[in-house]
């Protein structure tokens, strides 16, 4: 059996190694145009900053390594231009000798992972405006800060790899500016955890501007100009375009495999296209979301790899079956982690997806060990069986730890109420007796079971438009002072038992706290005494941090006015 496998990184060498393991007399040519057949993608940026200082050690494997370990036929520098089903060959141009020639095969898997977006902005090409997608060019993006010492740079698109360049050319001393055209960065959270995470950012000292577009690049004497669609002018001496990707599936559609959603291949679950053996994995295939079941992109390392080994053992005659994506990822952002998995309430809307979330402020370890540090914990379930539909973290230590609980609980159907009898591990150093993800479960336990009905920040301005309604803030008198929701009246937590009278039971009452705990106690109270009241999700902190955001603006279906009192204050 020959087989054919064009790309290597994450799908096309997992593919491979996966089929050698499984049949030691196939002959395998693996053809990849770059140098490198299988790298550390995810860790590109990290060598411009300096975390990897080691070049060699964004090399997972060299072409000559992989031929030792598993004889298989590696030639780089080799660019597949054409696929010709009907006769099952290839045509591949040696891109150091510029020979031609085609290679037959009895079983083809496609690789090409996807590409760099580049939109049509007059100047895109200019040579100060890098992209990131392989060591080539991470390498050129380096050498140039090397010898040009640049001051300042320009970063179009606040994604993941948008974020990582940015916070490594800061590291690398420059001042960077970050473009984005959507509302806010990083799309895989909602807006209001992205609030969080965008403050942040810009404390570190990055500039961050959403709902703003690039317009132009202009090469100047001294550098580059950046023309935004608002009309600022921002003067660096590089960019960095890293606006998104999309599939690279040229020689499949000029081949006449079925396409789908942006011209991704479509395969079904074991990895097979519409023509007869020949398979596709990795960045370049629309595949199945598993939380909602409909198509969707999914650009990660993750998936990519299991795919490979998916289509080499459909190859090798073994039944495996991709059950699809769920978009797991997590990214740190100089002392920050951001993990995100299943959907999210935007993706949601989108969908027609019912769904409603738990908001709650966990530290990362027992309090009383020192150096615990409290993280934001977005969990979206349905409100009828109480599945869980999503999650985002936004925190710093224990992060990445919760959300891959979550998404295992995403992959098992689990409820809300299940999470909170997960049994996980404890000691003081690392978690809680009520760990995170267990304090996410109660939430959704106690909202299904009617103990406490919520209200979330979004809804601020339905609620002032409603009649025999008033907020109650259930903090201290200090913290009050600090901040608080226009229109409050304050009762602390301690005094509210034996300050009942001074409520109207004909009152609807949207309580709020810090963090949606003591709220959630008086809301218990109030409800036991014939009140009738609604517990802020995630607390004042998180309804301060998104309107500092500017979420109260940014959005038009959450305009509201002025939300906040930053003094003064009322009592009943």
């Amino acid at each position: 059996m020959k087989v054919l496998i064009v790309g290597g990184v994450a799908g096309g060498a997992s593919a491979a190694a996966r089929l050698r393991r499984l049949d030691e007399h196939a002959e395998i040519i693996l053809f990849e145009k770059s140098s490198f057949i299988s790298y550390a993608n995810c860790g590109l940026p990290y060598y411009i900053g300096g975390v990897i200082a080691d070049e060699s050690a964004l090399t997972l494997q060299t072409p000559e390594s992989f031929r030792r370990r598993f004889r298989i036929d590696v030639r780089v520098r080799s660019e597949v231009k054409a696929l010709y089903p009907g006769r099952k060959t290839v045509a591949v141009e040696n891109l150091e000798s510029g020979e031609r020639y085609e290679e037959t095969y009895d079983r083809l898997i496609l690789s090409p992972g996807a590409r760099p977006v580049r939109p049509p902005i007059p100047g895109v090409d200019e040579k100060r405006v890098f992209t990131l997608r392989n060591v080539e060019d991470t390498l050129r993006i380096k050498s140039f800060i090397k010898q040009q010492r640049p001051v300042a740079a320009v970063v179009v698109g606040g994604g993941y790899i948008g974020l990582e360049m940015a916070e490594n050319l800061f590291h690398a001393g420059l001042k960077v500016t970050v473009v984005e055209r959507m509302p806010q960065i990083l799309m895989p959270l909602d807006y209001d955890m992205a609030c969080e995470v965008q403050g942040y950012l810009r404390e570190q000292g990055l500039r961050i501007l959403t709902g703003e577009s690039v317009t132009e690049f202009k090469a100047t004497e001294d550098g580059l100009l950046v023309r935004l669609e608002k009309g600022e002018n921002l003067r660096c001496d590089l960019a960095i375009l890293a606006a998104g990707v999309a599939p690279d599936t040229r020689i499949a559609k000029e081949a006449g495999l079925a396409l789908g959603w942006k011209d991704a291949i479509l395969v079904n679950d074991q990895m097979e296209t519409s023509m007869t053996d020949i398979y596709a994995v990795g960045d370049a295939v629309q595949v199945r979301h598993f939380v909602t079941g409909q198509p969707d992109l999914i650009s990660l390392a993750g998936p990519a790899n299991k795919q490979g080994r998916i289509a080499a053992d459909r190859i090798c005659g073994r039944d495996s079956h991709y059950n699809g994506s769920q978009g797991s990822s997590v990214i740190r952002l100089f002392g920050m982690t951001v993990a995100a998995t299943g959907i999210n309430e935007r993706t949601a809307g989108q969908k027609g997806i019912v769904c409603d979330a738990a908001v709650t402020f966990s530290p990362s370890h027992a309090t009383y060990y020192p150096g615990a540090k409290n993280m934001t914990v977005k969990t979206l379930f349905d409100p009828a069986s109480g599945k869980i539909l999503g999650a985002q973290i936004v925190g710093f230590d224990g992060v990445d730890k919760r959300c891959d609980i979550m998404a295992a609980a995403i992959r098992a159907g689990m409820t809300g109420e299940e999470l909170a009898e997960l049994e996980l591990c404890y000691a003081p150093p690392y978690s809680s007796a009520k760990d995170p993800v267990n304090m996410a479960g109660f939430v959704i336990e106690n909202v299904r079971a009617g103990l406490v009905k919520q209200w979330h920040w979004h809804t601020y301005a339905d609620v002032l438009k409603r009649e025999k309604t008033a907020f109650l803030d259930v903090r201290t008198e200090r913290e009050f002072a600090r901040g608080h929701i226009s229109g409050a009246v304050n009762i602390p937590l301690d005094d509210l038992r034996e300050r009942l009278a001074e409520l109207d039971q004909s009152v609807s009452y949207y309580v709020n706290c810090h963090s949606g705990l003591r709220s959630y106690l008086a809301c218990r109270i109030l409800m036991q005494n014939g009140f009738d009241c609604y517990n802020l999700s995630g607390g004042y902190r998180y309804f301060e941090m998104v309107e500092k955001g500017g979420g109260f603006d940014a959005t038009p279906r959450h305009a509201c006015g002025a939300a906040i009192d930053r003094g003064g204050g009322q009592t009943p």
